[in-house]
């Protein structure tokens, strides 16, 4: 049985004390948070291989020229998705507790998926801004919720967010398989119009997130929930508006700010967030100040990651659409949406062998710290992009394609980056920030990912330039990639160990 202690500053909460009976070695209450993940991920995965070839398809009718645009959009999307949970997570932390923005978040996210469905440019980026603010509540505050099911001592919280992990990557696995089956075979329409049918499995992924969630809500006992009163359902009518109205600026960002205003509009949110943080924790002491300052180093660092890991649904997908030969035999094809599948199976193999390696190591007193995880996972990422360019440099065939392999073991190998870095950031937000703070700072560990999104976007369109992604740009933009992520790997092992002086004992 386990024993959770709720936060103080969670204001009107029930019992401070929660008593969990376990389910397979940890609180009962992960399992039902990992399948409302599950459902989720279907839904986020299941239209991220699709929406840059949809919109040169829908709105270029399927000229290359789109393809920067594409990307720019992709970029853009997947950085306010990211960025939004900073709000979501200030949201629930001081209005309407996480259990209630995870359910509004859900819903909003699930009419946003149905509106992308319409063809036309202009619903289409509603329905994005739609899901980006649907998002932004749902997103932290279920990551938030795995960490608080552990007492602040409970050794199982990192293997508790590696599942969490699994669950999120299962949704992942699947959605693809399932969204391009539906876009290939379902109809014999034109592949444009089969997309809207990917979109509208998601939405119905999230509802299913939504029904799985407040039926299996009582199971967490009242942590992030406030009890029901008059207060509460005008605070909660107040965060629909406000969300419904908040569409209109998402939208606008989307569609006119472009992706390098963004870039700029992120940082200085991001110097904002970490202000706050950093008040909140000079609070507390010098070491929550150290704690603090350690993990807006590490969020600098994963901006850096999710630049480059984030090609694989921009420039990676126009890769395997035009440069990959990915005829597996004269009648099977290996299809685009496949792709983001390998990065999910590969999860779901190495993540257990990544938590033994972890645990066999720290019995040994050799495992890596949080600084030097990172850094390995940066040092991957680049791996993969040198195995792209040699591919490039040394495979291409008479056709000027490449062979399937080379871009599957890219995905394969910033998988084992991803190990080395998701679910570890995830815990390391979760043991370092004081725990009246876990909201905003789950949501800046997310803006950081924001960050890094908006910038891959804006790679990957100069990659694709005005006329498409050709050999030669392909190769120049890999080559830069793979030098900058190792530049970045081997600055993180050097200063790996005055972070960890900064975190004063948290492993």
């Amino acid at each position: 049985m386990t024993t959770a202690t709720i936060s103080a500053d969670e204001a009107n909460i029930t019992p401070k004390t929660v008593q969990y009976d376990d389910l397979w070695g940890h609180p009962k209450p992960l399992w039902m948070l990992f399948m409302a993940e599950f459902w989720e991920r279907f839904a986020f995965y299941g239209i991220r291989w699709a929406l840059t070839l949809y919109i040169v398809a829908q709105f270029y009718n399927g000229d290359a020229s789109g393809q920067s645009f594409a990307s720019n959009t992709y970029g853009s999307y997947l950085a306010l998705v990211y960025a939004s949970a900073i709000f979501g997570g200030y949201v629930a932390d001081k209005i309407i507790g996480s259990q209630h923005s995870i359910l509004v978040g859900a819903l909003i996210m699930g009419s946003g998926l149905f509106l992308i469905m319409l063809p036309d440019e202009t619903f289409f980026m509603i329905g994005l801004a739609t899901v980006i603010v649907g998002n932004g509540l749902f997103k932290p505050n279920i990551s938030n919720l795995v960490g608080k099911i552990y007492q602040a001592n409970d050794k199982r919280r990192d293997n508790g967010f590696s599942i969490f992990y699994m669950g999120i990557n299962a949704g992942a696995m699947v959605s693809p398989i399932i969204t391009q089956w539906l876009a290939s075979t379902l109809t014999d329409t034109p592949m444009m119009d089969n997309y809207k049918a990917v979109f509208g499995a998601a939405g119905i992924g999230m509802l299913i997130s939504y029904v799985w969630f407040y039926i299996g809500r009582r199971q967490l006992k009242g942590i992030g929930a406030i009890e029901k009163s008059p207060i509460r359902t005008k605070r909660l009518l107040y965060v629909i508006g406000g969300s419904i109205l908040s569409i209109a600026p998402v939208y606008a960002l989307m569609a006119y700010a472009g992706a390098q205003v963004l870039a700029w509009m992120l940082f200085v949110l991001f110097i904002i967030l970490a202000s706050m943080l950093f008040k909140g924790a000079k609070k507390g002491g010098k070491i929550a100040t150290d704690r603090i300052i350690a993990c807006l180093i590490m969020f600098v660092f994963n901006v850096i990651f999710f630049m480059f890991f984030e090609q694989a649904g921009s420039s990676f997908t126009f890769l395997a659409q035009n440069i990959v030969n990915r005829d597996i035999s004269d009648a099977i094809e290996f299809k685009i949406a496949w792709f983001q599948s390998v990065n999910s199976v590969s999860i779901l193999i190495f993540a257990p062998i990544v938590s033994i390696l972890w645990l066999v190591m720290s019995k040994r007193k050799l495992e890596p710290s949080i600084p030097r995880k990172f850094a390995l996972a940066l040092l991957f990422t680049g791996l993969g992009f040198l195995v792209l360019v040699y591919a490039l440099e040394n495979l291409l065939d008479d056709n000027n394609l490449i062979p399937l392999w080379p871009l599957a073991a890219c995905y394969v190998l910033h998988t084992v980056g991803e190990l080395c870095l998701s679910p570890i950031g995830l815990s390391m937000v979760s043991k370092l920030v004081p725990p009246s703070m876990a909201g905003l700072a789950f949501g800046g560990w997310f803006l950081s990912t924001a960050i890094g999104n908006n910038f891959s976007g804006i790679l990957a369109g100069s990659m694709s330039g005005e006329t498409g992604m050709t050999v030669a740009s392909a190769l120049n933009g890999f080559d830069f990639s793979f030098w900058l992520l190792t530049g970045a790997g081997l600055l993180l092992f050097i200063v790996g160990p005055f972070i960890n002086k900064l975190m004063h004992g948290v492993k």
